[in-house]
């Protein structure tokens, strides 16, 4: 598990009893360090309107999805533009994919596509800056995590909503995003502070097309720690406790206190801890997700709503066998070997290759249909975005280079109308057309559908309002 701020404050007066009681309960052997130390705030906010979704998945492509490949198709524009791939026929009549995603197609009517999407940054890192973000960082230029950031999604609705009794408020899977670089803005709490911070698991870089196992490794009891060590360690804690006055003690032993409590409970007992165990799933649904990191992430996204987790942000990159890691969404094409994988690589190769759309194709109609069969999509927001698309013009590797002035981003579930069209582009897939969408609105639309205006104001470590964001939200699509 990766902790992306580590860091404890530091804690108020103690006495020694107060600090045993914790030490205590820290010998149970739990590894759950900041990130379980959230606890659902004290005072949440009033909410602006009836909200239409409880929880979120989160899917975010890594570099860019080729929208007039996949979601945008110009059947009639010239060679060179047109995409190689044929438009196919979908549930919804009017609407057409690419060929690359018959499944998907199978499921138009559960989307809303939003083909008017736009900024002005073609630079991955500032894209993914505010995308992740949903508003501009306050100093551009700097693509990586800080402490002064503005809260992600998943942390301002932990901070306004609350989280679900004892299943973490924020998930992220299979583990964060980065570039051989610290993980990419968009993926803390920012200056709400660590207590909002996701729960992560840190998934091994290797291997994603393997069947290698997607696990927390820290819900587990750690070796030579057995049940009955546990029910013992469990019992030393509640002595300990028995005749401690917890509430005379100061506000931090206090949040230590209970920060423990959650883990033992998230370790021992919880529905959240089944959640994460999928050797739970029959064979024949886990196989239709995909026996990949892709799957295995999409399955456990369900899994963890179906159990309360608030948030969960699925990030979808890729990993060679040796750890070579290739942005597989940015498909220029290449002149050389990408992490070692099928030799030279154009643009065309690179999106049906199988770390590509085949398994997304897979992985995303089985997650929209097994959500729908189990009557989680109604209340489940299912958002799918990158950072921006993908140029009109193919190049010279038969590829496509970055293109934030149009692309196109779906939702799905929580309140949105399936089987629309939000917003279009003109006739190349240049630039919009109608009804422009930056990722500010798209953020605003979001929080939107759990009841949150973009009015509202979360404080700040100097006490001061901040507004949860930027962007004005397209209810024409709830």
């Amino acid at each position: 598990m990766l902790n992306l701020f580590p860091t404890l404050r530091k804690a108020g007066l103690a006495t020694r009893r107060q600090w045993l009681q914790v030490a205590a309960s820290a010998g149970l052997g739990l590894n759950l360090p900041g990130l379980l130390r959230a606890e659902t705030a004290a005072r949440l906010a009033p909410l602006s309107h009836p909200p239409t979704a409880r929880n979120c998945i989160y899917i975010f492509l890594c570099g860019g999805p080729s929208q007039p490949d996949l979601w945008d198709l110009k059947p009639d524009a010239p060679a060179g533009i047109r995409s190689v791939f044929d438009p196919i026929e979908t549930t919804v009549p009017g609407i057409r994919f690419g060929s690359l995603i018959p499944q998907i197609a199978q499921h138009a009517d559960k989307l809303a596509l939003i083909r008017s999407m736009t900024h002005t940054d073609n630079d991955h890192n500032g894209a993914i800056a505010h995308t992740l973000l949903g508003q501009l960082p306050a100093r551009r230029g700097e693509p990586f995590v800080s402490r002064d950031d503005h809260p992600n999604l998943g942390a301002i609705l932990h901070r306004l909503t609350g989280a679900v009794g004892d299943a973490p408020a924020w998930v992220v899977l299979p583990r964060p995003f980065t570039t051989y670089s610290p993980p990419h803005k968009g993926q803390s709490a920012g200056f709400l502070g660590p207590a909002f911070d996701p729960l992560t698991f840190n998934k091994e870089t290797k291997g994603s097309l393997t069947a290698a196992p997607v696990k927390l490794e820290s819900v587990q009891l750690p070796e030579g720690v057995d049940e009955a060590r546990l029910r013992k360690r469990l019992t030393l804690a509640e002595a300990l406790q028995a005749d401690t006055h917890l509430a005379e003690a100061s506000p931090t032993v206090r949040r230590m206190h209970d920060s423990y409590a959650k883990a033992v409970n998230l370790v021992a007992t919880s529905q959240t801890n089944r959640a994460f165990d999928l050797s739970r799933e029959p064979d024949r649904i886990r196989d239709r997700y995909g026996r990949n990191e892709y799957g295995q992430s999409f399955l456990m996204a369900r899994r963890l709503v179906e159990a309360g987790v608030r948030t969960v942000n699925v990030f979808w990159t890729f990993f060679d066998t040796k750890g070579c890691q290739f942005n597989l969404w940015d498909n220029h094409g290449v002149p050389n070997d990408v992490c070692g994988i099928d030799g030279q690589m154009t643009g065309v190769q690179q999106l049906t290759h199988q770390y590509c759309t085949p398994s997304f194709d897979r992985s995303f109609s089985a997650l929209l249909e097994d959500l729908h069969e189990r009557g989680l999509l109604d209340e489940t927001l299912v958002v799918v975005a990158g950072e921006f698309g993908r140029t009109p013009k193919i190049n010279a590797t038969n590829g496509r280079d970055h293109w934030a002035p149009c692309y196109t981003q779906l939702l799905a579930g929580g309140g949105i109308r399936g089987g629309q069209v939000y917003g279009a582009s003109d006739r190349q897939g240049a630039y919009v057309k109608d009804s422009p969408v930056t990722p500010d609105d798209f953020a605003a639309t979001i929080l939107h559908a759990f009841g949150l205006s973009p009015e509202m104001a979360i404080e700040d470590p100097q006490g001061r309002p901040v507004r949860i964001s930027t962007g004005t939200p397209v209810t024409a699509l709830f």
